[in-house]
Formats: structure tokens, C-alpha cells, sequence
């Protein structure tokens, strides 16, 4: 069963603004990085899975539920992890962790259990008895991300969770998001615009613009290995470039890199052949040779450009 589930899926803000234009896909079990730039409407998308938002058109389902007439059901399934700061400083972190875990239905000693427990998982057990006034971004973040998990869901939403942040808390934040995925086998849809940064901990990408989808696949698939090989020497890239252009190859070069098509993976070790006995006959220093990937960043600018 997907994890969310669109069939055109529209949101319209007083019939002027269209914040998701007949959207429809299928968000796979993972840990799925849902990208895009800021207003292409992934955070309208988070709130429409938990019924926090009515659609105007079309039908979205979430772990084989409706959102609007069954929003309590999913919300006690879900996590989420919103985007901006609305936690209540005056609290003291446990307290309120172990409020969020009462709201969910949890019992009062359980709630306790899992608040401490929780904190300990995101790295602020040490400092769970501090008031959240007094905490840095980073642990502000922590805090919303512990409130998500205490009540144990099957899917997390996590809105531009390392927002605020310095590199170095980014890079801990999806650490630990990535954890939270492998290790408690826990699906995660992470809505942010930094692609960059999110797709290294992903299992897949959607990637939404102006509303409509761009991409939807496994990361996998979107980095396997391109038709180009990527040649280069240090000296005399003109001449190899010629020499293998003379035995029928296509070759594009910039600078001392040489980039050498190939047709058909069958013909992979005819290209290798072709490109060593060039550069021995030219007596040429090779500095490396390996097979393009794919930048999932310019896949996607490749289908908005289409």
C-alpha cells in the first residue's frame, strides 16, 4: 500500500491562487525526499495528507485512508513535524513531549515512558528537563521531531525539517532522520527545497513544481549509470579526442576532459578498448576514466525544461 496516494489532486486558495494543479502519484514505503523550490507547493501537500486541508478536486489517500473523513484515524498513524517554530517556550521539554503523547492516546505512565525515551533518540536527554525557551534551534528542531515520533506512528511527515539550521546541524539532522528510517523502520516523506542535501538519505524523490509533478522514482533508478564515459589526461586532449573520433566514437571535450558516448551497454568494453589503445598510441598520461552518473538535481531540471 503506498504511503500517500494522489489521483489529480487540486488545491485552490480562494479559487485564485492554485497551490497543487491534478497531481497524482503514488509515494512508495522509505524514506522519500518530496523536494521542489519554496512554493511549489510540498507543505500544501503535507497538509492535505492530514486532512488539516480540504482538497478542491481530485482524491488523496493516505496508508488507504481519507484524510477529511478520517482524519483522527491518520493522524494517530502519522506523525508531523511541522515546518515553523510553534513550540511554547514557558514548557519544559519532557512535559511537553509527554503532553503530545497524551493528545495521541497514549496512557499517562506510558506517555512519561515514551517522552524520555523518545528525547533520548534525538539526542536531548540530558537536557529534556530545560525549558524550550532556552534551546538552541537545533534542539528546538529535535523537540518538534520528538513530538512526531513519541506516539510510535508507521509514517512521519517532516516539513523542512533542518530549516534554521548550520551545516553542521543539517548534516546531524538527516543523520538521525536517516536513522529513524533504517533502524525503527519508520517510512519518512521529507518535504524540503534543499535536494542536495535530502537525496543522499533517500530511498526515492518526488519532486513537485508549480503544483504539478516532475519526477517520481527511486533514487536508484534517477542516479543509474549515464551513456557517457568521462575521459581525462593531462596533456593533448585534442589529440585523443581526433583519434577516437577517426574510429567512429562521439566525442564532446571541455578542457583536459574528454566525454566519449556509448550506444549500448553491450558495446562497453569496444569503447574501453578504443579509449586505452588511443591513449597508449599517443603516449598520453591518463588521469582517469569512469562512467558518468547521473546529478539527480539536473534530471530534474532536464523535465522542467522539457
Amino acid at each position: 500500500m503506498p504511503l500517500i496516494e494522489t489521483t489529480a489532486l487540486q488545491k485552490r486558495y480562494d479559487n485564485k491562487v492554485t497551490a497543487l494543479a491534478d497531481l497524482t502519484v503514488a509515494i512508495e514505503p522509505g524514506v522519500v525526499g518530496l523536494v521542489g523550490v519554496n512554493g511549489a507547493g510540498k507543505s500544501t501537500l503535507i497538509k492535505l495528507a492530514l486532512g488539516l486541508l480540504e482538497p478542491t478536486g481530485g482524491r488523496i489517500r493516505v496508508l488507504g485512508l481519507d484524510p477529511v473523513a478520517d482524519g483522527d484515524r491518520v493522524r494517530a498513524r502519522v506523525g508531523y513535524m511541522p515546518e515553523h517554530d510553534c513550540l511554547p517556550p514557558d514548557m519544559i521539554a519532557a512535559e511537553f513531549v509527554t503532553h503530545m503523547a497524551r493528545v495521541s492516546g497514549l496512557p499517562k505512565a506510558m506517555a512519561r515512558e515514551r517522552a524520555s525515551e523518545t528525547l533520548r533518540h534525538v539526542g536531548l536527554y540530558e537536557e529534556r528537563y530545560r525549558r524550550i525557551g532556552g534551546y538552541s534551534t537545533g534542539m528546538k528542531q529535535r523537540v518538534k521531531l520528538a513530538q512526531a515520533l513519541v506516539h510510535d506512528p508507521e509514517l512521519l511527515l517532516l516539513d523542512e525539517p533542518t530549516n534554521g539550521l548550520d551545516p553542521a546541524g543539517r548534516r546531524a539532522m538527516l543523520d538521525l532522520v536517516h536513522r529513524i528510517g533504517t533502524d525503527f523502520g519508520i517510512s519518512v516523506v521529507v518535504c524540503s527545497h534543499l535536494l542536495g542535501e535530502i537525496e543522499r538519505i533517500c530511498t526515492s524523490l518526488v519532486a513537485i513544481d508549480a503544483g504539478r509533478l516532475l519526477r517520481s522514482a527511486t533514487l536508484d533508478s534517477m542516479t543509474q549509470a549515464r551513456d557517457l564515459l568521462m575521459v581525462e589526461v593531462d596533456e593533448d586532449a585534442e589529440a585523443l579526442a581526433a583519434a577516437l573520433v577517426s574510429q567512429g566514437l562521439e566525442v564532446r571535450t571541455d578542457n583536459r576532459v574528454l566525454y566519449v558516448r556509448i550506444e549500448d551497454s553491450s558495446t562497453d568494453g569496444d569503447v574501453y578498448d578504443k579509449i586505452r589503445d588511443a591513449v597508449a598510441d599517443l603516449d598520453l598520461p591518463l588521469h582517469r576514466i569512469e562512467r558518468q552518473r547521473h546529478q539527480v538535481a539536473d534530471l530534474f531540471r532536464e523535465v522542467a525544461n522539457a
